[in-house]
């Protein structure tokens, strides 16, 4: 018996990765079933992926159903009832947990699986190849019956195999990979559906984490994205895996969900000894909003411990939300100020969707919403946010995508907010419109590639400093953004491989070199390691210290770490001649001796500056 178990991913990515199906298909081995897993994203036709999944063809085909891909799903399924309507289809998820009735008397399934799925999948898939009912297995709904019986979730959490380590996800072949620590919610957010009908959290054991770190270092895993809603919960624990990602795999990139109400001095100094970032749920900054949807919030306390993360050095960025019941335009505007004055390294910013299943759905119309009955469930208007609110909330939200997140623009944001004399929303408002009449049209950040973004960011920049009052402190301005771009560049870029390192044999002499991925050469107004030497930047006072006087410098990735490189202008002329792909004496124009060139291709090779070209 063949079972066909379906993903519907948003895009191509890292994140892709089918892991709700993999722990289904790993805790039903112990079944006679044969299970394949198929991915599909929602940019896929319906119709070619109806044909894909009937070649060759299964006894059923089951759907992981969250919000963003309901409707992609139900279009697959009707084409299959359609053409195969003796085939069985069924689906679970998020998504079916929170509005079982509506997935199940949608025409299309012949059952929808509520809850954690795995017992009730193990047993359907025993059912089936036996040709016996399913409609008596608790967390098993089918349609035109009453609220199903729900199976209690494994308490063990330890029973369930993992996807990794049976091979169902094989991690050799996805460098970047979904990763479930713990299942369940203690906060009752009434926006969100996690802790609905289970509250509190279960834990997989430490040994079984310790296994798993050691298996995704063992087949090159580069990315985990930690999927428990509140890694920090347990402080103890969270310290413990800390410490053991440090000892087992320091060399992969984490992303962790944390509260900022968990964290002290010494768990940031343990996030910053890690490759990782952080996403902390912010929503809003007005703590009356907040407790309308049963949030807590205390504004000094936040502030406080995200200063701990920026006295460690660790990355981390906040989500907000706008339209939460009782906050108005000019509250997200001032929870965009608060949040960007904390230096975070990005913002994630969310129309609220109204879900199923939620207080908030329950509550909604009593709390004067509106919102679209149909996935995403966006809002439309509240009785303090109107349609005109929300649209400007939209526009200065991609503004921020742009601008700051895209643009990468921590480092230096605050420093242009002080000099200019603005609030953070007031600029992000300006270079909204600016973007508006520069591009002659809406832009999503999605329209922008990286080089594109650095352009338009440049440009703005130029604009903003236009005026008489603020002309002088350009130059500087454009060498922080400059630096603090190319230091980003060279950070994500790829490393070369072994081909391309320092080979001591090697005739430089003859070699044929390019300038390496992360390496860029970037003039400066002024002495681009005085400016270093100035820590966070106040705008003001370095112009009135600093004297421009010009600078080179090669900015590159040297195993891992960013280093700048401040060089002479012959040495800046070579490079240039590398990368620009001239041919013959690479020296010839700089003023380097034959000598002097060889020397600084070894130095340059040794670095990572260049590397060989293939």
């Amino acid at each position: 018996m063949l079972i066909n178990l379906v993903s519907i991913h948003t895009a191509p990515s890292p994140q892709s990765i089918p892991l709700a199906n993999a722990f289904l298909k790993a805790f039903a081995l112990k079944s006679s079933v044969s299970i394949t897993l198929i991915d599909f994203f929602l940019e896929d036709d319906a119709g070619s992926c109806a044909l894909k999944l009937v070649d060759p063809f299964p006894d059923a085909v089951g759907f992981s159903m969250y919000v963003w891909n309901r409707k992609r799903i139900c279009d697959i399924a009707a084409e299959l009832r359609r053409n195969h309507p003796a085939l069985t289809l069924f689906c679970g998820g998020p998504e079916v947990t929170a509005d079982p009735d509506s997935v199940a008397n949608g025409g299309v399934f012949d059952f929808v699986i509520v809850g954690e799925g795995e017992v009730p999948f193990l047993s359907v898939c025993r059912a089936l190849s036996k040709g016996l009912d399913v409609s008596e297995i608790p967390g098993v709904h089918l349609p035109g019956t009453i609220k199903p019986l729900i199976q209690p979730p494994v308490a063990d959490l330890d029973l369930l195999p993992s996807p990794y380590l049976t091979g169902v996800i094989d991690t050799n072949s996805n460098p970047g990979i979904l990763w479930q620590l713990s299942r369940g919610c203690s906060f009752t957010c009434d926006f969100c559906f996690d802790s609905r009908g289970i509250h509190g959290v279960r834990h997989f054991s430490l040994t079984r984490i310790e296994s798993e770190l050691h298996h995704f270092t063992e087949t090159g895993v580069s990315q985990v994205f930690v999927l428990d809603s509140t890694f920090n919960l347990n402080p103890v624990r969270a310290k413990k895996i800390l410490k053991m990602i440090k000892n087992i795999a320091p060399d992969i990139h984490f992303h962790f969900e944390v509260r900022s109400e968990f964290i002290d001095r010494e768990m940031a100094k343990l996030f910053a000894q890690i490759t990782c970032s952080l996403q902390i749920g912010l929503q809003s900054a007005d703590h009356e909003v907040l407790r309308l949807v049963g949030r807590s919030f205390k504004k000094a306390d936040f502030s406080a411990k995200v200063g701990l993360l920026n006295d460690s050095g660790a990355t981390f960025g906040f989500d907000l939300i706008y339209g939460l019941p009782g906050d108005t335009l000019k509250g997200f505007f001032d929870t965009l100020d608060f949040a960007l004055a904390l230096y975070p390294n990005h913002l994630d910013i969310f129309p609220l969707a109204v879900l199923p299943g939620t207080k908030l759905a329950e509550r909604g119309t009593a709390l004067d919403m509106r919102w679209n009955p149909k996935p995403p469930y966006i809002l439309e208007e509240t009785g303090t946010f109107s349609v005109a609110d929300m649209a400007a909330a939209a526009e200065l939200a991609t503004a921020c995508d742009i601008f700051y997140t895209r643009g990468k623009a921590v480092a230096w944001f605050n420093a242009i907010i002080r000099v200019i004399g603005l609030k953070p929303s007031e600029l992000l408002q300006k270079f909204s419109v600016w973007l508006h009449d520069y591009r002659g049209r809406i832009t999503k950040e999605s329209d922008l590639g990286d080089d594109d973004v650095w352009q338009i960011q440049e440009l703005f920049l130029k604009h903003l400093f236009s005026s008489k009052k603020v002309k002088k402190f350009l130059p500087l301005v454009l060498d922080l953004v400059q630096y603090h771009h190319q230091y980003a560049v060279a950070l994500l870029a790829p490393r070369p491989d072994a081909s391309g390192a320092f080979d001591r044999s090697l005739n430089v002499r003859n070699a044929c070199l390019k300038l390496a991925p992360s390496a860029g050469i970037i003039h400066f107004s002024y002495e681009i390691d005085e400016l270093l030497e100035c820590g966070e930047p106040q705008i003001s006072s370095m112009y009135q210290h600093l004297t421009p006087t010009g600078s080179q410098a090669v900015i590159y990735n040297n195993n891992g770490m960013v280093c700048t490189e401040s060089l002479a202008i012959p040495y800046i002329l070579f490079l240039e001649n590398i990368r620009d792909g001239n041919s013959g004496d690479l020296a010839s124009g700089t003023g380097l001796t034959s000598d002097e060139a060889d020397e600084f291709i070894v130095f340059a090779l040794q670095e990572g500056i260049v590397v060989k070209d293939a």
